[in-house]
């Protein structure tokens, strides 16, 4: 074995290049990396040519390093591959994100293979360096290829943090040579912390390899899955609104609370049979007498099975009820669907009308089943954006599909109303193509006639695809928005309004009569549901005949409407409260 410290140069059959060559190639390595780091929302065009020229200069890198290596021929061999990656990715013509992780995960393990054999012929710190270097090297590539859609964790973090590493590592070895060239075929003295310095340099790498390698496994498992609760007997009744099974639900619940989860059954949008669960929450020592009912039609929490929110950690929160304690303290029982297809089996009715207005409204029938409580058959819808347009189909449905719930009045909260013009304009919202991918998943699965493939885009398939099995809540949800933000265009691949799907759009746009009184309420700030999109919807209704009372906050967004402190949340106590009393309800459509 060489001695440590001892000159290579001799021996080598590589010509060795300049110190400069290998100084630039390092801090090019460095620059791009950093690029790659620092800007993961710029447009995938970019991050493409930012990916391409990381790999090329690694590539470059490691051939000019060549003689210094422990190993000059399988470093020198390792550039080519670096070289190829690099052009691949910039000469293939619309190159997806799949494709962009595979190029850089198949180089990334590669490269930490022959970082790895390389590593045995050097010193003690070199082989350190060298296996810390292509281990972290090989994991970074297992993350790539594991997560083919995450362009923020393959491009950004995790090739461009192993190309600052790298980069790094071979402005170190510019000392070195330097004191190699003033005294060729001299034994070099290199003190041993600067030998060391790459080997701490590698073992940081191999550390944030690891970290993202846990947060890979956090992100994997968070998804809640739905346990035996949500499987229905083997014979359930055809009859919809039918209670199958209760038990108690404490997670979220507010101490002077009692709850249950309950399983029901219901209808499809086409009338065929189904099953849902949902969140019975009482007070526990309510006034006397039966409880009115509030309905409760929860926003998007996603489209999976698993994004049902009683399964989730925050199960109110993540639908966007931010006022149970104030429902509560009314003395009301609120009544929360999950919706058919979260927690029961898909698919579940994404801004379908009749599919979540048959929902919400079979989960009052089923909670008056309840033996713990006395339920009055009075019962205020209330809903906030997709569940905004779940009830107002509530409210359109109830008289005729279940006239014994009592529908005494109906509030939509920023209301996804007008849906082509909300899926039209959800290409100018960041992160808007999560909500898109939930919309395209959930039309393809109801309608025959609504095909993913012909209206998103080969090369964001993959992304959408990935995007509709994530929830909207926990760690899974920043790998969607992260994907969303580094698109540079939409993931249509034509006008959605057009053709099966805007026909079916329409067909879910919620335009019938509510003979309940009607409040929609609106915040000005909204950037998800445009207040120009709702007061033209609004004016339409009126045209029609539809009697409804339309609020609006000039400064609240889309959740800011809904949470605690909004000035929304008295005047909607107050206006529940009259519908309960059975009170004129007011009517501003003449001055809309």
């Amino acid at each position: 074995m060489r001695a440590a410290g001892t000159d290579r140069s001799s021996a080598s059959p590589f010509r060795r290049l300049p110190r400069w060559v290998s100084l630039v190639l390092g801090l090019a390595c460095v620059v791009l990396g950093i690029f790659l780091v620092t800007r993961p929302f710029t447009s995938l065009s970019v991050l493409i040519v930012l990916a391409a020229g990381a790999l090329m200069v690694t590539g470059l890198a490691d051939l000019a390093s060549a003689r210094s290596s422990p190993s000059p021929v399988i470093t020198a061999l390792a550039g080519p591959g670096w070289l190829a990656a690099g052009i691949v990715v910039a000469a293939w013509p619309g190159i997806t994100i799949p494709a962009l992780a595979i190029a850089a995960g198949i180089s990334m393990v590669a490269g930490g293979v022959a970082r790895l054999a390389a590593a045995w012929p050097g010193t003690a710190d070199e082989r350190a360096a060298a296996a810390l270097s292509g281990l972290a090297s090989v994991i970074f590539g297992v993350l790539a290829l594991s997560w083919p859609d995450v362009t923020i964790l393959v491009v950004a973090v995790v090739l461009g943090g192993r190309t600052v590493v790298f980069g790094l590592s071979q402005i170190a070895l510019v000392p070195r040579r330097r004191q190699a060239d003033a005294a060729p075929g001299a034994p070099q003295r290199t003190s041993r912390l600067r030998r060391w310095s790459r080997a701490l340099g590698a073992a940081l790498s191999l550390l944030l390899a690891l970290a993202l390698l846990a947060v890979s496994v956090v992100v994997h498992e968070s998804s809640p899955s739905p346990n035996a609760f949500y499987t229905p007997p083997g014979s359930v009744a055809a009859q919809p609104g039918v209670l199958l099974r209760s038990e108690p639900f404490t997670r979220d619940v507010p101490p002077d609370a009692r709850a249950w989860r309950i399983l029901y059954t219901t209808t499809r949008d086409a009338g065929t049979p189904a099953v849902a669960s949902a969140i019975v929450v009482a007070p526990a020592n309510p006034p006397a007498g039966p409880r009115p009912v509030i309905a409760w039609a929860h926003g998007t929490t996603g489209v999976a099975e698993g994004c049902a929110p009683s399964l989730l950690p925050q199960p109110f929160a993540s639908g966007a009820l931010l006022v149970l304690p104030q429902i509560l303290a009314q003395g009301w029982v609120l009544v929360a669907t999950d919706y058919t297809g979260l927690g029961t089996k898909g698919p579940t009715p994404f801004l379908i009308g009749q599919g979540e207005a048959r929902s919400v409204l079979d989960a009052v029938r089923a909670a008056r089943q309840l033996s713990q409580l006395d339920l009055a058959g009075k019962t205020v819808i209330w809903g906030h954006s997709q569940g905004g347009n779940a009830a107002l189909w509530s409210g359109m449905l109830a008289p005729v599909y279940a006239p014994e719930d009592h529908v005494l009045g109906v509030a939509a909260l920023a209301p996804a109303s007008d849906l082509t013009g909300l899926i039209d304009h959800l290409a100018d919202v960041p992160g808007g193509s999560i909500f898109a991918a939930y919309t395209i998943t959930a039309y393809s699965q109801a309608y025959d006639d609504t095909k993913f493939d012909r209206y998103v885009r080969p090369a964001a398939q993959v992304i959408a695809r990935r995007a509709a099995s994530r929830c909207l809540s926990g760690p899974q949800a920043l790998v969607s928005v992260a994907t969303s933000l580094a698109l540079d265009k939409p993931i249509y691949a034509g006008n959605p309004a057009t053709g099966a799907l805007g026909q079916r759009l329409r067909q879910n746009t919620p335009t019938g009569h509510i003979q309940a009184p009607l409040l929609i309420a609106q915040g000005l700030a909204d950037s998800l549901i445009q207040p120009a999109v709702q007061l033209q919807y609004v004016k339409q209704r009126c045209a029609a005949g539809q009697e409804l009372d339309y609020l609006t906050y000039p400064s609240r967004n889309h959740v800011g409407l809904v949470a605690p402190d909004s000035p929304l949340i008295p005047a909607l106590i107050s206006w529940t409260q009259d519908r309960f009393a059975t009170k004129p309800a007011p009517d501003n459509c003449t001055s809309t």
